[in-house]
């Protein structure tokens, strides 16, 4: 049977800047979930309608950054579901942010009601595609948006977007440390895994402790890591062609 592959985008990120990723596997059936639609901190029941895969698929999963923490909680709590499992640049399990702020804290309603009022002002549409450009420019090597100017003005200046963001960087602490539990005792039985590693750009200034806990990672998963030292964070747009190989293999 052939791989379903599902990609897990990072915070922030759109459908839209993996299209070189899908264009690179024209072969493979690769679906790409909308955070903006569903939240890639959701549970795994509501990831799979996302992109409606049949309940008796082979399925892959590609996570990067926090998809990677929900990548690896579908693929540790359902291992007969997930066949291969590639993490890009993955988020951390030690990286479970401020419990002051974790959902549902009076943190959390603060950041809320602030996101909402700024929201209702007009300051994403004012700023939003402006805090694209700075996330390209800081995450990526090639400095190269697939984000067309008008997407990037809808996804980035809507007036819910900076609530969203929010919510899915709050949801991604919770996450993270539902992920170090599952992985701090025995792992079972897991897909093959791989790890790709950006060690360049502005990741370069982290790279060494980044490198030594995406190893301990692999090591916990008896995955193999790749080292890619010409990319930064945002391994879709510097080298979707690594991905896409890590895919194929």
């Amino acid at each position: 049977m052939a791989v379903t592959w599902i990609v897990l985008p990072g915070l922030a990120e759109t459908p839209e800047e993996f299209s070189r990723l899908v264009e690179l596997l024209p072969d493979e059936d690769v679906r790409v979930i909308d955070p903006w639609r569903t939240s890639i901190t959701s549970d795994v029941d509501a990831l799979r309608t996302a992109v409606g895969v049949r309940p008796d698929a082979e399925i892959g999963l590609i996570g990067h950054s926090i998809g990677g923490l929900a990548a690896l909680r579908w693929a540790l709590t359902r291992p007969l579901e997930v066949a291969r499992l590639v993490l890009v640049d993955s988020s951390l399990t030690s990286e479970t942010g401020w419990r002051a702020f974790y959902p549902g804290t009076r943190g959390d309603r603060v950041a809320r009601s602030a996101a909402r009022f700024l929201g209702r002002i007009g300051v994403p549409q004012l700023l939003g595609p402006a805090v694209r450009r700075l996330i390209v420019r800081l995450g990526s090597t090639s400095n190269h948006d697939l984000l067309s100017k008008a997407t990037a003005k809808a996804r980035y200046g809507g007036d819910r977007s900076w609530l969203l963001f929010w919510d899915e960087l709050a949801g991604s602490w919770e996450l993270a440390a539902e992920v170090a539990k599952l992985v701090a005792g025995p792992v079972g039985a897991i897909a093959p895994t791989s790890l790709l590693v950006a060690t360049g750009g502005t990741s370069r200034f982290t790279a060494g402790s980044w490198l030594a806990g995406q190893q301990r990672l692999a090591d916990t998963l008896g995955g193999t890591v790749e080292v890619l030292a010409d990319s930064a964070h945002l391994v879709h747009l510097d080298r979707p062609d690594a991905i896409a190989a890590a895919v194929r293999r």
